[in-house]
């Protein structure tokens, strides 16, 4: 359980000391110390006082760590919104590594696009993806590969591949990003996306192809977000600035490309 280490946490974000919290809700300050130390729990009806003093369910209180959750998601969070970007309410992303205990790159075939979003965050559904390496990825980030359909981001055609990186923090979106969108309703988009979160808690998706209108979606819909780094089209791979990269190592690729697809559409 959290809850010690997370009630400091959150009293420390508030500048608060432990005399403040105490009093606020009404007990000794040694008792409220004792809870923040986990050498004694706190009865029901102040574990009830102490979520409604920080805002917060007493089950992200007790089963959460709430120092791993991203800035944005903890201050979301204190303003009393419940994003839902996991059925838990907490960003934790399932990945897998390989025997060196590096970042794989999980491919997401066709036949497996439906079930994504049930299986996102089941670490035994990614676990059963086929992985990819590319060399020119950075090793402090992670990245997924997603298949696209139909022509609304044109030049990118159906069957372009997109490679990703994982978005933890969405106010790290700058607007007209690529972005792989995934939501609970619509499933995987590849879009333009418009950060809207601080005045409209969305995001605007805009295809570039002008015959797709542009729609919001609301925040609390968004499951995931990657970030288009690269693409495997229909004869060659081409990476967001080509030339920052070592020409031999994307030549040496090219004879990889049909494998991958292979594994991706089969």
């Amino acid at each position: 359980m959290f809850f010690g280490q997370n009630i400091k946490l959150l009293r420390r974000r508030r500048k608060l000391s432990q005399a403040d919290v105490a009093s606020s809700i009404d007990i000794p300050r040694s008792s409220y110390s004792g809870y923040e130390n986990q050498v004694v729990q706190p009865p029901f009806i102040t574990l009830v006082k102490i979520s409604e003093f920080f805002n917060l369910s007493i089950d992200k209180l007790i089963k959460y760590d709430l120092s791993t959750v991203s800035e944005f998601q903890l201050s979301e969070l204190e303003k009393g919104f419940d994003v839902d970007v996991k059925g838990d309410k907490i960003r934790v992303l399932a990945t897998t590594v390989d025997s060196d205990n590096r970042e794989n790159v999980e491919l997401i075939p066709h036949k497996a696009k439906a079930g994504y979003t049930a299986g996102y965050s089941d670490p035994e559904y990614i676990n059963s993806l086929p992985v990819i390496k590319l060399p020119f990825l950075s090793d402090s980030k992670k990245y997924r590969a997603f298949p696209i359909s139909g022509d609304s981001m044109l030049p990118l055609v159906d069957g372009t591949i997109i490679i990703a990186e994982y978005i933890k923090d969405w106010r790290d979106i700058s607007d007209g990003d690529n972005c792989i969108v995934v939501t609970a309703n619509d499933g995987l988009v590849l879009k333009k996306v418009f950060n809207r979160i601080n005045d409209e808690r969305s995001l605007l998706l805009i295809s570039s192809n002008p015959v797709y209108k542009p729609y919001f979606v609301d925040i609390n819909d968004v499951l995931e977000v990657w970030k288009q780094v690269a693409y495997i089209g229909t004869d060659d791979l081409f990476i967001g600035d080509e030339d920052s990269y070592n020409k031999s190592i994307i030549t040496d690729m090219q004879k990889d490309i049909a494998l991958i697809k292979k594994r991706i559409f089969d």
